[in-house]
């Protein structure tokens, strides 16, 4: 019999992201904005009702009664890391003209 994980600890770490450790002490950062759609989460849009979360059941949840499955925080993955972008214009060879 596998145990569900549950969310043990969770630290604000800015904008909709959560630093999570788990009852078997994986610890992974996640992004919650995907997830703040419909009437339920419309209120954690705004920041400073976001940071309002604590843990209730074994994942994280807000006084408005919305939460997110622990097994669904311990199965996220970030997205890839996006190429890195260029702050400068690449340089022409001059060889080529």
């Amino acid at each position: 019999m596998t145990l569900l994980p549950s969310v043990i600890r969770a630290d604000y770490r800015g904008g909709y992201c959560i630093h999570v450790t788990f009852s078997d002490n994986s610890e992974k950062t996640i992004d919650f904005a995907p997830w703040l759609d419909g009437p339920v989460f419309e209120p954690l849009k705004a920041p400073n009702y976001f940071r309002r979360f604590f843990l209730d059941g074994g994942t994280v949840a807000w006084p408005n009664g919305a939460d997110i499955a622990p097994e669904t925080l311990y199965e996220y993955h970030a997205p890839e890391n996006p190429p890195a972008r260029r702050t400068q214009p690449a340089r022409r060879n001059p060889a080529r003209g």
